[in-house]
């Protein structure tokens, strides 16, 4: 009897550490969005706060699909690819429309 290789079921991808919440810059890549958002840390020296920005590559699954301008919401996960191990767990706004 052979198996058909089209037929293999995928199994979910489980989400485990950090769960972090951004904005999607870019999704030109296939399958792949780039998140991200504003961080403030703090610089004991100077008593001060510095802003800094941190971009990050998840997994945009087909059933989410996140477009440019998105709020979403990603979840730590295994290593997907080289660069990719976040994946985007939902859509919390869609982007605003601008009109001309």
């Amino acid at each position: 009897m052979a198996e058909e290789k089209g037929n293999k079921q995928k199994r979910p991808i489980s989400i485990r550490g950090a769960r972090l919440v951004g904005r999607v810059v870019s999704d030109k890549n296939k399958k792949t969005v780039v998140v991200e958002r504003d961080v403030t840390k703090k610089v004991s020296k100077y008593k001060r706060m510095a802003r800094g920005r941190s971009r990050i590559q998840a997994h945009n699954p087909d059933e989410i699909g996140a477009k440019v301008g998105d709020r979403v919401r990603i979840g730590e996960t295994r290593k997907i690819s080289k660069t990719k191990s976040w994946i985007v767990l939902e859509i919390i706004s869609n982007a605003e429309k601008v009109e001309a």
